[in-house]
Order: structure tokens, then sequence, then C-alpha cells
């Protein structure tokens, strides 16, 4: 436990930031797990559209620090590549 009033607020203030970016990470995933139905659904115009909606969250989690960056660029390759051989 913290013992003096400034690790007491630090704790106060990584819980908060947890909590918030607990809810990023959830964000992203919903955003991840709509393409993914899209795509094994065999919808190609569902899948794009829920890629285009899912590459800005990615690249957000990326600059609020939630995800690296080649994390996220590496998701949304495999992710297009997958929705560009559905298409064909």
């Amino acid at each position: 436990m913290a013992n003096t009033p400034q690790s007491q607020k630090r704790a106060r203030q990584i819980e908060r930031r947890t909590a918030v970016n607990k809810a990023r990470v959830s964000r992203i995933r919903t955003f991840l797990r709509k393409v993914e139905e899209a795509i094994t659904s065999g919808n190609a115009e569902a899948a794009r559209e829920a890629l285009r909606n899912a590459q800005p969250e990615l690249m957000r989690g990326v600059t609020k620090g939630v995800v690296h960056k080649n994390t996220a660029s590496r998701k949304i390759s495999r992710l297009a590549s997958r929705v560009k051989a559905l298409a064909a």
C-alpha cells in the first residue's frame, strides 16, 4: 500500500488511467471483431467498410499509447490483405 501522499495520489491517478485505457483497448477490439465477422461472413463490401472504420480507431490507440505502432500497422496490413483476397 502507498505510504506517502505523493504515492497515494499516483495510485489514484493510475487507477483512473487504467480504466480509461481498458475502455480504449476494448473499443479497438470491438472494431477489429467487426472486421473479422464481416470477413468470415464473406461480405466483401461490409468487410471493406468495417476495415475503413477500424483503421483510424487503431491508430488513435497508437497516439494514446495503448497499442504499439508496429502492432497496429501489422494488424491493419493483415486485415487489409484478407479483405482484398475476399474481394478477389
